[in-house]
């Protein structure tokens, strides 16, 4: 098998329902076994989400891109704040600012990917856009 082919997927692909599901359960998995162990999110957490953009995007039918791009964000997001709450406590303060952190350290992650994504999801917009006619 050569590096430069691609890997076959049996049937069309996941619907927009098992690409939420599995981004969010990768990414939410990932961020408290980060948060577990180091008690903030990083580099782990961060290769997952972008992992999660390009899975989503290949291994999705035609016509889920736009999930596979708004879901790892949303995710994120989600299971940063549940899992400071259920590790930290419910003190309002301190969820704030421990959940603003994990936001801003995965920043960079969050935007490459979703560059990424939407670059994908544009291009492929204005493909099936009808040529324009100059005259």
């Amino acid at each position: 098998m050569s590096f430069s082919s691609k890997i076959a997927i049996q049937g069309p692909g996941l619907k927009k329902q098992g690409i939420i599901i599995l981004q969010t359960f990768f990414i939410g998995l990932f961020t408290y076994i980060e948060l577990w162990l180091r008690s903030g999110v990083g580099i782990i957490t961060g290769v997952i989400i972008l992992l999660s953009f390009y899975g989503g995007i290949r291994f999705g039918r035609p016509g889920t891109t736009y999930v596979a791009v708004v879901t790892p964000p949303l995710a994120f997001a989600f299971s940063a704040l549940f899992w400071t709450i259920i590790l930290v406590g419910f003190k309002p303060s301190r969820v704030a600012i421990d959940v603003v952190a994990a936001l801003a350290s995965e920043a960079p992650y969050l935007i490459i990917g979703a560059l990424y994504g939407w670059f994908i999801f544009l291009n492929a917009k204005a493909k099936k856009r009808p040529p324009k006619v100059r005259g």
